[in-house]
């Protein structure tokens, strides 16, 4: 198998991790999952979908990387900046479409599917590139500050659309309604 073979494996295990962790937290609600996954329908808790399944994919195809023995290099750093960046990227194109005709599941979908797409297309070339740093230790801390600010922003929602679940009529992990 070569790396291509493996990144279209990866699009597609992404993609299919995004519609399962869509629902953990309601089969699991408890503090560990909604840092993880979405609480509730608000835009910004379905960027979880973006970051978590990125990274949890990301673990699965390195691993598989090291058993076909395809050499890569700062793996993790170029992982963690993808799935950082497929967050303001999905919303750059989802947002106006989202206030000029309101929710389109099949236009959220293609979305997702389509950033998913460019984040494992851009990690491709970035991995063959023979960049030597402290790449890993980045990648941590990263990760860290990335869940800290999906956690914080679970519990204590900016009041805006963004985290407005319209649906539900509340903001963040709330049982209330507003």
């Amino acid at each position: 198998m070569t790396l291509k073979q493996e990144k279209i494996i990866a699009v597609i295990g992404t993609f299919l991790l995004a519609f399962l962790f869509h629902f953990l937290y309601e089969w699991f609600p408890n503090t560990l999952c909604s840092i993880f996954f979405p609480v509730n329908e608000s835009i910004w808790e379905h960027m979880k979908l973006l970051f978590t399944p990125i990274l949890t994919f990301g673990i699965v195809e390195f691993l598989i990387l090291k058993y076909l023995h395809i050499k890569t290099h700062n793996y993790f750093f170029f992982l963690t900046i993808l799935a950082l960046l497929s967050i303001p990227f999905y919303l750059l194109f989802y947002l106006p479409i989202y206030y000029m005709i309101g929710e389109q599941m099949w236009f959220n979908i293609a979305l997702l599917f389509l950033v998913i797409l460019l984040v494992h297309i851009v990690h491709y070339f970035l991995i063959q590139k023979d960049l030597h740093f402290y790449s890993n230790v980045w990648a941590v801390l990263l990760v860290i500050i990335g869940y800290i600010i999906f956690g914080y922003l679970t519990y204590q929602p900016i009041k805006s659309d963004l985290f407005f679940d319209h649906l539900n009529e509340k903001y963040g992990v709330n049982t209330y309604r507003i």
